[in-house]
């Protein structure tokens, strides 16, 4: 059965297939974890630049040893997820 994308933007999706490898093994991490690839990564992946840039980031505010803990960080990322929708 072909995969159903529901397009969210004018802008259109990239496969997995088309974006660059390192990213795509990073996509392919957040899949095995979350059970999906969310939108907004493939979306991201048309700039691979900034979508390297975007999990630098993430990953300086999650992989913290100090301050909040793990299970503190994902209620937050919880939270806001919520008042985004």
């Amino acid at each position: 059965m072909p995969e159903t994308r529901l397009e969210v933007s004018c802008f259109p999706i990239p496969s997995l297939e088309e974006v660059p490898k390192d990213i795509r093994a990073r996509m392919l991490a957040v899949q095995e974890k979350a059970g999906f690839i969310p939108n907004v990564f493939l979306l991201l992946a048309r700039r691979p630049e900034e979508f390297r840039a975007f999990m630098a980031y993430h990953d300086a505010l999650m992989d913290k040893r100090e301050g909040l803990t793990a299970a503190e960080r994902e209620m937050i990322v919880v939270a806001i997820s919520s008042a985004n929708q």
